[in-house]
């Protein structure tokens, strides 16, 4: 996931890809088409929470340029459990934890940005102490690096949008270094609004926990307020608003005692571009990967639009 949710894909799991069982293992934050599951008839039949579901994007179909981000994800949770380099995970972290506590305080009750990254941090079994230094350095209480965001959009292989979130201490340092990634990979940054307005931002949840009721996260999520609930073979992708839904549906679920693996904002595309060349597909992967490894890089999100069979043949 590039992944991937500011915390995304989300939730920074990241590593080099490598061909795993005769598929590819490929970055971690792109977004990816995928279309919604149909029910056939029979199977809605007494099943209350299918019916929900399919009763809510009925009268919301604008919500369905969404499903870009599903099979991307599985992707990147297939990743994240086998390759993921903790060193670069957590400094990504505590990056924006730090952040979150210099623009909103120290205090998670009243800062729901910083509330949200200790969650994510926990999630991914990070040290109490890397959270307390990174919520100090923020504050100033303790002695570190001013970090200033950005957003760089970018042109990759086959005109696919790229969107990277950025946090740094140097900001012509970082501008000079990823236009060279890009550069060097068959891509070129855009000016600002190029295309930002193709992409948009929502709360991805992710539940990975085995033995979990589908009906039970599809009725709790939707009456929170999500917009979509995606199914996946091990896991499950809740999709809600920016806004205060994401905490509202993340604080439903913990409630209904179904456990969280991760609950990020996250830019997901709408407009999506279709890569077929296997040679494109290869030079995308690669852009995305070589941006995902850039230590200022927090998130980054593309709409390319990948076929799964090319995807796994391409190493």
């Amino acid at each position: 996931m590039v992944a991937a949710d500011v915390l995304s894909a989300d939730v920074f799991l990241r590593g080099s890809r490598r061909r795993l069982g005769g598929g590819a293992v490929v970055p971690l934050s792109a977004q990816f088409h995928c279309p919604h599951p149909t029910y056939p008839p029979h199977e809605t039949h007494n099943h209350p929470a299918l019916l929900t579901k399919l009763a809510f994007q009925s009268n919301n179909p604008h919500l369905t340029t969404m499903a870009g981000h599903s099979r991307w994800a599985k992707v990147k949770h297939y990743k994240g459990t086998i390759d993921v380099r903790r060193g670069k995970l957590f400094s990504k972290l505590t990056k924006e934890i730090t952040v979150a506590a210099k623009l909103g305080g120290g205090d998670p009750n009243f800062n729901p940005r910083l509330r949200q990254a200790i969650a994510t941090a926990r999630g991914e079994s990070m040290p109490v102490d890397n959270i307390e230094r990174g919520i100090k350095k923020g504050t100033g209480e303790l002695a570190g690096e001013v970090y200033e965001e950005m957003l760089y959009e970018a042109y990759g292989p086959g005109g696919v949008a790229i969107l990277i979130e950025v946090a740094t201490d140097n900001k012509n340092r970082s501008a000079a270094e990823i236009r060279l990634i890009f550069s060097e990979n068959t891509g070129r940054l855009a000016s600002p609004g190029s295309f930002a307005w193709m992409f948009h931002r929502k709360g991805v949840i992710t539940i990975t926990a085995a033995g979990i009721s589908e009906d039970d996260v599809i009725l709790t999520a939707l009456d929170a307020g999500a917009e979509d609930v995606r199914s996946h073979d091990d896991f499950v992708e809740i999709i809600t608003p920016p806004n205060a839904s994401l905490e509202a549906v993340t604080k439903a679920l913990e409630q209904a005692k179904i456990p969280i693996a991760s609950s990020k904002l996250s830019y997901v595309p709408g407009n999506l571009a279709p890569v077929t060349d296997p040679q494109i597909a290869e030079q995308v992967l690669t852009l995305l990967e070589a941006l995902d490894d850039h230590d200022d890089v927090q998130t980054v999100h593309a709409n390319f639009d990948m076929a799964p069979e090319l995807l796994a043949k391409t190493s």
